[in-house]
């Protein structure tokens, strides 16, 4: 299952410049949670209900404008604390609350089109934010090339994403497929191996570090600017 997934999207990511709004804004995004979201039913039967409640993300825009303000190279983080697992299509993950780390590269016009960004791309995620910091965001990938599934996230000392591509030995009862969708609107996602998930940040009453899980997406985003 997931070699099929992988084999679409590297195709649909071919022509993805050739599909972007002439006025709209696009780059590379990457999450994490505390539960896996590539699994098999046994596994997430086991983890919904006890973890997944916390959850990493990140934007990074590679070319465009929010509300008129140009975002080029700026990024936007997110980190979310939820009431139940995120994601389970039978019982709310609501209420949330939520932190932004804004890029502190951004000047102040930026960092306000920065939150009101996320929040569009988000949605109800990001609605009660308790806490808004700015740090040095820098989000990479492998070689520049989302499809090697290597990525990098760090906002300053305060969170932390490192991934790598799913391979064979991450396999265990060997039915896994995609869990969870992403988090946020995505035109192209991919679930990737979380090597580091970290938060260490204020806000939320809680701290994590949980690392060597099937949690994270890789993805590209694309949107019309407001």
């Amino acid at each position: 299952m997931y070699r099929t997934i992988a084999v679409a999207v590297v195709s649909a990511g071919l022509s993805f410049a050739a599909g972007i709004p002439a006025h709209g804004i696009y780059g590379n995004y990457v999450e994490a949670r505390t539960a896996d979201v590539y699994t098999g039913p046994c596994f997430a039967n086991s983890e919904v209900g006890l973890v997944g409640q916390l959850a990493v993300f990140g934007w990074k825009v590679t070319k465009g404008s929010w509300q008129g303000v140009d975002l080029d190279g700026m990024s936007v983080v997110g980190v979310v604390r939820a009431h139940h697992t995120l994601g389970d299509v039978y019982e709310t993950a609501y209420p949330v609350v939520a932190v932004m780390i804004v890029d502190s590269a951004a000047n102040p016009e930026q960092r306000l089109a920065l939150q009101s960004f996320a929040k569009h791309m988000a949605g109800d995620l990001l609605q009660d934010v308790v806490r808004v910091d700015y740090q040095p965001i820098d989000l990479t990938f492998a070689n520049d090339d989302i499809h090697s599934m290597k990525a990098t996230l760090t906002a300053g000392n305060l969170a932390k994403i490192s991934t790598r591509a799913i391979n064979e030995g991450d396999h265990t009862c060997r039915n896994e497929e995609v869990w969870y969708l992403p988090l946020t609107k995505l035109d192209h996602a991919m679930p990737a191996y979380a090597l580091a998930n970290q938060f260490a940040g204020q806000g939320l009453g809680t701290t994590w570090s949980s690392p060597d899980k099937r949690s994270s997406f890789i993805g590209t985003f694309q949107s019309e600017s407001e």
